[in-house]
């Protein structure tokens, strides 16, 4: 398996990249094990949805996080607890983004056809529904109870930021605090509880747990807003799905809600009639011009610097320094 550009920091020391491309292999197989039906049908498109596995990022953090946890420098950590962990992290990421498209209304993804575009609205959301129903029962076979419920927990997390998102459509008066309080819920709360179960599950102390945690949710947010930015001014084909989707329903991520904020009374209006245009090329050059995008990435790159701070806390050693490279190719990503 070769792995995406943003796990590029992995491949730097020989020990821990043989572990976690060997936890990533097997986390690929449990995959696709637990996803086999006897209904032709269901298994189409569950290998089809296989080709949204992409930057493999939660999978990657639970492992490395189980890694650093304890300062080992090779995969003796790591037990078959992580690895179905992360299988079920990854299939629950992937249920969302089976949501996200037919809530995004979105024809591609991962430089292919989204489930929604190929078989419709119905099709997709049962899928979705049953990736997160076979997520829980690839976790019981970890049989702890404890992690059940963690899991449990973070989905009702990541539903409700969605919902939080969607009561905000259309509104202008959207403030930075509720959208990051947004991402906080809808991203960066499994990718916290990847860092953080990585750590519990190598036996690591309370306050290392706590501080992976800490290290996910700020890691986290910032991948969010790096990816609220691409969607305004990325490249489709670099990054490899629909864009311009928060503009065209109605999101106003940082980026624009900086816009607003700074905006006199005169161009305030301006900038609310583009938005109700759905006009994007304006609304990427106001943005450029008025220097939010740059200010949305600074948001973004202080989040993975606060990142990198929590870490103090997990003993030192190359798994470690391996994170605080991955929070740094989070904001420098193109896609």
């Amino acid at each position: 398996m070769v792995p995406p550009s943003i796990l590029a920091p992995v491949t730097r020391d020989p020990a821990l990249a043989a572990a976690i491309m060997g936890g990533l292999r097997d986390v690929e197989a449990t995959f696709a094990q637990q996803l086999r039906s006897d209904v032709p049908a269901v298994n189409e498109l569950a290998q089809h949805v296989e080709r949204y596995r992409g930057k493999m990022l939660r999978p990657t953090l639970l492992l490395l996080s189980g890694m650093a946890a304890v300062g080992a420098r090779d995969g003796a950590p790591l037990k078959k607890a992580h690895r179905i962990s992360a299988a079920v992290a990854e299939m629950i990421h992937m249920a969302t983004l089976v949501h996200d498209d037919v809530l995004d209304e979105a024809d591609t993804r991962r430089r292919g056809r989204t489930v929604n575009s190929l078989r419709g609205n119905e099709t997709a959301v049962m899928l979705g529904d049953w990736l997160i129903s076979n997520s829980f029962h690839l976790c019981s076979l970890v049989g702890d109870p404890a992690i059940n419920v963690l899991f449990g927990e973070t989905t009702n997390i990541l539903c409700e930021g969605e919902l939080l998102q969607l009561s905000r459509r259309e509104d202008p008066t959207l403030d930075e605090k509720t959208y990051m309080e947004i991402v906080r819920r809808k991203t960066a709360a499994l990718v916290a509880t990847c860092c953080s179960l990585g750590a519990r599950l190598s036996g690591a102390a309370d306050e290392v747990q706590a501080a992976l945690s800490l290290y996910g949710e700020r890691t986290g947010c910032a991948f969010q807003i790096q990816d609220d930015v691409l969607d305004l001014a990325g490249e489709e084909a670099v990054v490899g799905k629909t864009l311009g989707r928060d503009l065209e329903k109605g999101k106003a991520t940082l980026p624009v809600i900086l816009l607003l904020r700074g905006a006199s009374p005169w161009e305030r209006s301006e900038v609310l009639q583009i938005i109700h245009r759905r006009d994007g090329t304006a609304l990427l050059e106001r943005l450029r011009r008025s220097g939010c995008l740059d200010e949305a990435k600074a948001t973004a790159q202080s989040l993975v610097d606060a990142a990198k701070v929590a870490l103090d806390a997990v003993p030192a050693g190359p798994a470690r320094d391996l994170l605080r490279d991955l929070a740094e190719e989070v904001v420098r990503r193109q896609a």
